[in-house]
């Protein structure tokens, strides 16, 4: 292998598209970028979204190895064949998530690759005999991942609510995790959710086992069995006695409680099994089989530290020194010392007057030409985005599609961490790809340190396609790479718990945010005087709003606002004639 060629490792399932791009050097292969995007699974993500995925990974290499769950034998050729439109002068090497798993697990070298992660699947190696067990996919297997397991457990909560009107408190904490109000309401998002939705469901499985719920607990040590028992199969067909079990999947690596149930139930059937988790992960060993090393050399990994010392730098990563000693304050203290922070809010807003002004002005241009406004974020920011544009429809009766808000980690996101998405540029592109985008848009991306990858790599496509651009960050001093249409950075500066950015810096956003999007529906005559004139009536306390809005505009009484109402069945402006 020549010393300056560049392979790129792809390994892609239910959870995630995880890649490493890597270079061979003296002591072993260097990793120089990695990172994460959407789920690819070959049977269950169509063609056209596998190009959107594969276009986002690293262009300029020589080898590709590309490693999808669901890609079986016969499918290898229809893999390669759409990663020749990404890559056509590089070597590809094709094939499906066990084989990179086997590749990180164990090399070369005989033994037995479990992998629980979203699916389950169990390889096993003996020179060059091959055996399986699991893997068949949601539907009919994956016995032992996060899918199965959650998928049980919710079947759990209703037989045991239909039997003994049990697991109130199991069912009480999925709800919360899911933000639902009822046993009803989880019926029905369980009939559209996907795979990777109801796989997310296996850590509040787990929390509840470690609590000690006894129908869990069992739950739990059930799928540990089961996987054990095929991992058996695998050695007893393998004629291995004493085997090496390599453990790798996110519900191993990330759930010591299931690690631990699993070596219980294996030790039963396969007693002298040494079992150990895998050192390297399953993109690691997509490279490895692209560079076609007949050993494993070492992954050297070097630290950014440029970026570190870049993060450390912004103001809402500085220490505040009215804060220092919050632990030792009383409340009524503490509480004085948030209001008082929040001067440093209104001044930061006062001094981007003139931004916000250009861009309410910009906003509403492209609104008023038909084009639509996109909020982008992750984390804070990427919520606050997405609640400014869900209170567009409601407040000036426009459509959901006017103004939309992007969220790294999708919907998840708005109600719990999703671990690594504001990481991945590429993943905020394909977002924009996939809302469709076009040049007469206008993309919003908000990041409090104004370095967010995602809110930036979402900015760089819309650029891209052609759409105006704002940046609104609280960050003023940080590093300017890239120019958009406008630019505004709200100087919050620390905040009282360091890098909390849900905290002042939170609140200049939202303020921010409801300048630009009320201002553009103020101009786009979407209210009269200061009320809502196409505010969406959809209770009780809006009808009473309504009927009072009308009484003031049309100069009568409250009874004669309500008929009116009814006649042009609550459409406010039809009621004003």
């Amino acid at each position: 292998m020549a010393a300056s060629e560049r392979i790129l490792g792809v390994e892609g399932g239910g959870t995630k598209t995880a890649w490493v791009l890597v270079e061979r050097v003296t002591d072993g292969l260097r990793v120089i970028d990695q990172g994460k995007l959407p789920p690819s699974n070959f049977r269950l993500t169509p063609p056209d979204r596998l190009r959107s995925i594969f276009g986002q990974l690293p262009r300029e290499v020589d080898r590709v190895g590309m490693f999808l769950a669901g890609c079986a034998a016969d499918d290898r050729r229809s893999l390669e064949m759409l990663c020749r439109e990404i890559w056509p002068e590089a070597k590809i090497i094709t094939g499906s998530d066990r084989d990179s798993g086997l590749a990180a697990a164990l090399g070369r070298s005989d033994g037995i690759a479990v992998n629980a992660g979203t699916g389950a699947s169990v390889t096993g190696r003996r020179g060059e005999l091959i055996e399986k067990a699991g893997g068949w996919g949601h539907i009919l297997g994956d016995t032992g991942g996060g899918y199965f397991l959650s998928l049980q457990a919710l079947r759990l909560i209703l037989r045991e609510y239909d039997l003994h009107r049990g697991e109130a408190q199991f069912t009480a904490n999925i709800l919360r995790a899911l933000s639902l109000n009822s046993r009803d309401e989880l019926v029905r998002w369980a009939q559209t959710a996907d795979k990777m939705e109801i796989a997310t469901l296996s850590p509040v499985v787990l929390e509840a086992a470690r609590d000690g719920d006894s129908n869990v607990v069992k739950l739990v040590e059930e799928s540990a069995e089961m996987l054990a028992e095929y991992t058996a199969a695998v050695a007893t067909r393998l004629g291995l006695l004493a085997p090496k079990v390599i453990l790798l999947g996110g519900l191993f690596c990330k759930e010591s409680l299931y690690v631990a149930a699993f070596r219980r139930r294996l030790k039963k059937n396969l007693c002298d099994a040494r079992v150990g988790m895998s050192e390297q992960s399953p993109e690691l060993g997509a490279a490895w089989l692209a560079a076609e090393l007949e050993e494993r050399e070492t992954f050297l990994v070097k630290a950014d530290v440029a970026e570190s010392q870049e993060l450390v730098k912004a103001a809402t990563e500085q220490l505040n020194p009215r804060s220092k000693n919050l632990e030792t304050i009383s409340a009524k203290e503490l509480v004085e010392l948030f209001v008082g922070e929040e001067k440093f809010v209104q001044e930061a807003l006062r001094r981007e007057i003139g931004p916000l002004a250009r861009g309410v002005e910009i906003v509403t241009k492209v609104l008023r030409k038909g084009g639509r406004l996109f909020y982008v974020g992750a984390g804070t920011s990427g919520r606050l985005g997405v609640l400014d544009a869900s209170e567009m429809p409601p407040t000036f009766g426009v459509s959901p599609a006017l103004v939309q808000g992007i969220v790294a980690g999708g919907v998840s996101a708005l109600h719990r961490s999703v671990e690594g998405a504001e990481d991945e540029p590429g993943g905020g592109a394909l977002a924009i790809d996939e809302r469709g985008v076009t040049g007469a848009d206008i993309v919003c991306g908000i990041s409090a340190s104004g370095r967010t990858p995602f809110v930036l790599g979402a900015l760089a496509a819309a650029k891209q396609r052609g759409a105006q651009t704002i940046l609104l960050t609280c960050n003023p001093a940080r590093m300017r790479p890239d120019r958009f249409d406008l630019e505004i950075d709200l100087a919050t500066g620390p905040e009282i718990l360091t890098g909390s950015t849900r905290l002042k810096a939170g609140t200049a956003t939202k303020i921010a945010l409801n300048i630009l999007s009320t201002g553009a529906m103020v101009a786009l005559g979407k209210v009269r005087g200061n009320l809502m004139i196409d505010l969406a009536v959809s209770n009780e306390k809006l009808r009473d709003r309504a009927a009072r809005q009308v009484a003031e505009l049309a100069k009568c009484d409250y009874a004669e606002a309500y008929e009116r109402l009814l006649k042009h069945g609550w459409n406010l402006r039809a009621a004003l004639g």
